[in-house]
């Protein structure tokens, strides 16, 4: 079972691609950064596992969709 890897926004932009498919289950959220990225990963960037925000060091399931996108501003 893989996990799915979704970008918004500017990430979308940055990696080129809207999703990623992993047929590894990495440890945590943080792990699964670093699964897809070449770089550290910027410190405002926010991440939810199944809809639900979650931090860094959140536990991954096999079929977890993570998504990373940056903070949403607006006024």
């Amino acid at each position: 079972m893989t996990v799915t890897i979704k970008f918004f926004a500017s990430l979308r932009e940055r990696f080129n691609q809207e999703e990623v498919q992993l047929a590894q289950t990495p440890a945590t959220v943080a792990d699964a950064w670093q699964a897809v990225a070449s770089s550290p990963r910027p410190a405002n960037i926010l991440a939810a596992v199944n809809h639900e925000y979650v931090g860094f060091d959140h536990p991954l399931q096999p079929g977890d969709e993570v998504a990373f996108f940056p903070p949403v501003t607006g006024g």
